[in-house]
C-alpha cells in the first residue's frame, strides 16, 4: 500500500477506519508517516528489526520482536504540543493496547516498559505529557501545557495510537489498558473521570490525584521543619528519620500483629491508621543525640503528623504522611526526598509549581497564607489537574474496571488519599445505583510496608496487571493478589494483598513467610481515617 492510499483512508473519517490497511512490508512502517491525523502529525515512523534496539537517549533493549516505532505530536489547541510514542508489533499482536504512565512532572517514560510490552504482543503507547523536562517550570509562558500535563496528553496520545492501530492492522484493539503509578496513577484516575471511553481497564498505583493539596502538603513539611525565615537549618535532620521510623514500628508493633493482621515480628506496620505514636516518647532527656529528639524536633514532628491545616478555620487541607513512612535510610529516604527540593535544600520542593502555575515569580513561601492562598491555587488549578471527581458512572457503564493499589508506607502520596477517594466513589455509587456495589468495577488494594510504588520492608512485588486483565476479559474480580518481598533475587516472604477493606490474617498454623498461610478478612473494625475539611473537599 502506498503513502497516498494510507493518507486518503485516514482522512476519510476522524473515527476508526474500516478499509484494509494491513501493511505487509517494512516500508509500510515508514509509510505511516504520511497519515493525516486530526489535530496531530506523525514526525517519525521506522521499522525496527527483531533483536536489539537502542532508543534515542535510552539504553539498549534486547530480544525484541520486529515492530514499527511511531512518534507523533498532537496539538489539540493552539499552544499545545503533546508528543506520543507508539510501538506496534509486526507479528503476533495480541489484539491489545497498553499505555504506560509518567512520573512526577517528567516528560520521560520507560522505554524498557515499552520493550516488555511489545515482547508480550501488545501495542505499547507512551506520552511526554506535552512538554520536555521534569520541572514544573515547563509551564512558564505556556499555559496550555498545564492542561496537557493535567489531563489532555494521555487522552490525545491514546486516541491517536488507536488510529495508528487501525491503520496498521485494519482492526481496532479488542482491549485497551492503562498502567501507571504516582503521576501515572493520577493519569489513570483522570482518564476514568474525564475520558471514560479511552480504556477498558486502568491500573492506578499510589496516585497523586489530589495534586493541588498534595503540593500544599509538601510545602507544609518544609515550613514545619524550619524556624520562620530560616531556610538553611532544618529542625529535624534527614539522619534522624530512620530512628523515628524504628521507634514508630516498635511502639505500634503489638497492635500491628494483634489487631491488624500482621505478625509480631514484622518490621513495618500492617495498618498505620491503628498507630498512635507520640513523638514525646523519644524526646531527649538532656541535650541532643542521634537516638532521640529535642523539644523543638518533637514539636516539628507533631506538626507534620497533624498535616496541613487552614490557618483560620483549622480545617485539614491535606493528609499527613503515615506512621512508618518517615525514612528507612539511603535507599528509602522517606520524607527527606520531598520536604525540600533535591539538590536545593534551602527551598521547598515544587517551587516552580507555586511560582509558574499558581502565583508568580515573586511568591514567597514564608508569606504563604494557609487559607486564602490555598483557595486561590485551588480555584485556578484544581479544575485542570485534580483527578478527584467521584462520579465515574460513565466509565462503569461501558464495562470499565479500575484496580488501584497504594503503599501504606508511602512517603510521597499519603495512602489516605486513595482510601478517601475510594470512599467517595462508593458514596457516589450508592446515590446513582444503590443496588450495585462499587467493588463490581473498582477495587483498592493497600500494600503494607511498601513505600512509593515499590520498595520498603513489606511485600512490594506483585502482578496486578494480570489480575486486571482477567477481571476485564473474564469477569473474574480479584479478591487477593500475592505479593512478595525479594532480596537479591530470592523471595524472603510473601503475603496476600486483600481487596479493601479486607486485611490479611495469619492462620496461626502454616509457614508465616508464605502467603498461603494468610486469609483475607474484614473484621468490621473501623479504622480512623481523617477527613479533609469541607471547604477543601473537591470531588468534581
Amino acid at each position: 500500500m502506498n503513502r497516498a492510499a494510507l493518507k486518503y483512508a485516514l482522512c476519510a473519517s476522524a473515527v476508526y477506519m474500516t478499509s484494509a490497511l494491513q501493511p505487509t512490508a517494512a516500508a509500510d512502517c515508514a509509510a505511516l508517516a504520511a497519515l493525516t491525523l486530526p489535530g496531530a502529525k506523525i514526525d517519525a515512523a521506522e521499522s525496527v528489526a527483531a533483536g536489539a534496539y537502542t532508543p534515542q537517549g535510552g539504553r539498549e533493549l534486547t530480544n525484541l520482536p520486529a515492530f514499527c516505532r511511531v512518534h507523533g505530536i498532537a496539538s489539540p489547541v493552539p499552544g499545545s504540543q503533546i508528543g506520543f510514542e507508539v510501538w506496534l508489533p509486526r507479528e503476533g499482536w495480541n489484539k491489545k493496547l497498553q499505555m504506560i504512565g509518567n512520573g512526577g512532572y517528567s516528560s520521560s517514560f520507560s522505554t524498557s516498559e515499552l520493550g516488555d510490552l511489545v515482547r508480550a504482543g501488545y501495542v505499547a503507547v507512551a506520552s511526554d505529557t506535552g512538554h520536555s523536562g521534569n520541572d514544573p517550570d515547563f509551564a512558564k509562558g505556556r499555559p496550555e501545557s498545564i492542561a496537557d500535563w493535567g489531563h489532555r496528553a494521555v487522552h490525545e496520545s491514546v486516541v491517536n495510537a488507536k488510529r495508528l492501530v487501525q491503520a496498521m492492522y485494519a482492526s481496532a484493539p479488542s482491549r485497551s489498558y492503562f498502567k501507571g503509578c504516582s503521576t501515572g496513577g493520577h493519569q489513570g484516575l483522570m482518564e476514568a473521570q474525564r475520558y471514560p471511553d479511552d480504556f477498558d481497564g486502568i491500573l492506578a498505583g499510589d496516585p497523586g490525584n489530589n495534586r493541588t493539596h498534595l503540593n500544599a502538603g509538601f510545602l507544609w513539611q518544609f515550613i514545619a521543619n524550619h524556624a520562620p525565615g530560616d531556610n538553611a537549618n532544618p529542625i529535624i535532620p534527614d539522619s534522624k528519620l530512620p530512628m523515628i521510623t524504628a521507634s514508630v514500628v516498635k511502639a505500634c508493633r503489638v497492635r500491628n500483629g494483634k489487631e491488624d493482621g500482621g505478625l509480631p515480628t514484622d518490621d513495618f506496620l500492617t495498618d498505620p491508621r491503628s498507630c498512635d505514636f507520640d513523638p514525646a516518647s523519644i524526646q531527649c532527656k538532656a541535650g541532643d543525640g542521634p537516638d532521640c529528639l529535642t523539644a523543638p524536633q518533637v514539636t516539628a514532628l507533631k506538626r507534620m503528623y497533624a498535616g496541613a491545616a487552614d490557618s483560620k478555620t483549622g480545617e485539614r487541607i491535606a493528609f499527613a504522611w503515615p506512621y512508618g513512612s518517615e525514612g528507612l535510610g539511603a535507599r528509602n529516604p522517606g520524607w527527606s526526598a520531598y520536604w525540600s527540593e533535591p539538590g536545593k535544600s534551602q527551598q521547598p520542593v515544587r517551587l516552580s509549581y507555586w511560582r509558574d502555575w499558581a502565583f508568580d515569580a515573586s511568591w514567597d513561601w514564608w508569606k504563604f497564607d494557609w487559607s486564602k492562598d490555598v483557595h486561590a491555587a485551588d480555584a485556578k488549578l484544581a479544575p485542570l489537574i485534580n483527578a478527584t471527581n467521584a462520579d465515574i458512572e460513565t466509565f462503569r457503564k461501558r464495562g470499565g474496571k479500575i484496580l488501584q493499589y497504594h503503599g501504606l508506607a508511602d512517603p510521597v502520596v499519603p495512602p489516605n488519599e486513595s482510601i478517601t477517594y475510594y470512599g467517595q466513589v462508593t458514596a457516589a455509587q450508592q446515590k446513582t445505583n444503590p443496588s450495585l456495589k462499587v467493588d463490581a468495577f473498582y477495587r483498592l488494594f493497600l500494600v503494607p510496608g511498601m513505600t512509593h510504588c515499590s520498595g520498603g520492608p513489606g511485600a512490594d512485588k506483585f502482578d496486578a496487571q494480570t489480575a486486571l486483565e482477567k477481571w476485564v476479559e473474564q469477569g473474574v474480580a480479584p479478591e487477593s493478589i500475592v505479593a512478595s518481598h525479594i532480596i537479591e533475587g530470592k523471595v524472603t516472604f510473601s503475603r496476600p494483598l486483600c481487596a479493601y477493606p479486607k486485611q490479611a490474617r495469619y492462620d496461626g498454623k502454616g509457614n508465616p513467610n508464605d502467603a498461603a498461610s494468610f486469609t483475607c478478612v474484614d473484621d468490621g473494625r473501623k479504622r480512623s481515617t481523617p477527613e479533609i475539611g469541607p471547604n477543601y473537599t473537591r470531588t468534581k
